[in-house]
């Protein structure tokens, strides 16, 4: 005979189990709502337009500014050698994504909680990568009003009443109020094919038009001399371009999520078709970059400003339509960077505060967040300084040093090994990013919001 004790015993463990096993339901009815993990069906391409929609964006215009900060033989190396960083940490991050047999890291806290600890883990990745996503997308809503802004200005050619960048940033945030309610990433795949173009497209005019103008015949030489003219103004210069240039690189925060939704099997796993993506996607990367930033920088030199086409005025018809390119792609990469923040903010809503998940808590959240993304980027619309900041303090150490650790942890290679010893180097210069750029970006900052009138 059992005792009475030993039934209740029983009762417990029968009780936990079901419990377990209901929690478990619970959570694959969630992913299969949330935004990330609903859809597996994508193909390598999806990753290839993706990668390239995430990359190249408002970073890309910034760095012939970035250029004339560093001049031809620093910046030169800047550029290639974070062209060359990143792929490296991109590919070890694609290698995470499955590295536990029968487990998919689907989102980059996923692995990092891995690595450090269900709690370190999340507050090691979670921070970090809500500042890149939300002030990317900030970034975004100040890049695609100044994009609208020029194309107005340009078309009108000062025949039309002069608006306030606000109202341009304004009427750029209202399509995200529509596009946001889109529930995952595979749904916005024409959205973001469309953004991959006219990235192409747009940056080739960028370097077409500006080595066309550069160097006219009977002008002065252009000035290759660093921007600044005081020893403080050209350090500060250079931290600013190196957050400039961090922030150009910086799609590492969407790469997980991205292969999240690419379909695996032990026979086919889904690195296969993601890395094949990559590789086309940092191909485009490669052309579009150091076309726009060389090109920018041999045609103006020291004069370039901030934003590359708003240096540009002629052809009039030719820089008008790529600053709409610009707009385009720009629609595209907010909601590339917004689909992990729309996936947080739902998880926490349903499993933290028990709303139900469906299209009214949907519209709700995601519609609060595209509003406070435009707000503030009506507010604080601080272009050059905002990327020099963000880029340093946020996307530095997400895609440059913390695969490496990572890598580093759960691969364990031999100590004083050439893997070892790559490693380490980038995550050194990772960290020196992290501590040194913020402060360009935030002197920039300072200096714009001297002369800058707010919602002006």
């Amino acid at each position: 005979m059992s005792s009475p004790e030993s039934d209740i015993m029983e009762e417990y463990v029968e009780t936990v189990k079901e419990r377990k096993v209901e929690e478990k339901l619970k959570d694959v009815n969630l992913d299969k709502w949330l935004p990330i993990t609903s859809s597996r069906t994508a193909k390598w391409y999806y990753s290839a337009f993706h990668n390239v929609t995430a990359m190249v964006g408002a970073g890309v215009l910034g760095l012939p500014f970035a250029m004339s900060q560093l001049g031809w033989g620093p910046g030169v190396v800047v550029i290639v050698s974070s062209f060359g960083i990143t792929l490296y940490t991109l590919w070890q991050m694609v290698e995470m994504h499955e590295m536990v047999p029968g487990k998919r890291f689907d989102r980059y806290h996923e692995l990092g909680q891995h690595a450090f600890g269900d709690k370190l883990g999340l507050w090691i990745i979670v921070p970090q990568q809500l500042i890149v996503d939300v002030s990317t997308d900030i970034v975004y809503m100040v890049t695609g009003g100044q994009s609208l802004k020029k194309f107005h200005d340009l078309v009108c050619n000062g025949h039309c009443k002069d608006i306030r960048l606000t109202y341009f940033i304004m009427i750029f945030g209202s399509v995200h109020f529509l596009l946001a309610q889109m529930p995952n990433f595979n749904s916005i795949s024409g959205v973001s094919a469309a953004a991959a173009v006219m990235s192409i497209c747009y940056s080739m005019v960028a370097f077409f038009a500006s080595v066309l103008k550069g160097h006219p015949v009977g002008a002065a030489a252009v000035d290759y001399g660093l921007r600044a003219t005081s020893t403080a103004g050209q350090v500060f210069g250079v931290l600013n371009a190196l957050g400039a240039v961090a922030f150009a690189f910086a799609g590492h925060n969407v790469v997980l999520e991205i292969q999240a939704t690419i379909p695996s099997t032990p026979e086919q796993p889904s690195k296969k078709p993601m890395w094949r993506g990559v590789v086309v996607a940092y191909t485009i990367v490669a052309l579009c970059y150091f076309t726009v930033a060389f090109g920018g920088y041999y045609a103006f030199g020291s004069s370039v400003n901030p934003n590359v086409l708003i240096t540009l005025d002629k052809p009039r018809w030719l820089i008008a339509a790529a600053n709409l390119m610009v707009v385009i792609h720009v629609i595209g990469s907010y909601q590339v960077y917004a689909m992990p923040v729309y996936d947080m903010m739902e998880t926490v809503l349903v499993k933290k505060l028990k709303f139900a998940p469906g299209l009214p808590l949907r519209i709700t959240a995601r519609s609060a967040y595209v509003a406070l993304t435009m707000f503030t980027g009506m507010t604080f619309p601080f272009f050059d300084g905002l990327l020099g900041f963000f880029g340093g303090f946020a996307f530095a150490p997400t895609t440059y040093f913390i695969p490496c650790i990572i890598w580093l942890m759960l691969r364990k290679p031999a100590r004083y090994s050439a893997t070892w010893f790559i490693n380490w180097v980038f995550i050194v210069i990772g960290v020196l990013l992290t501590l040194l750029t913020p402060i360009g970006g935030l002197r920039q900052i300072i200096l714009d919001a001297k002369t800058f009138k707010f919602y002006s």
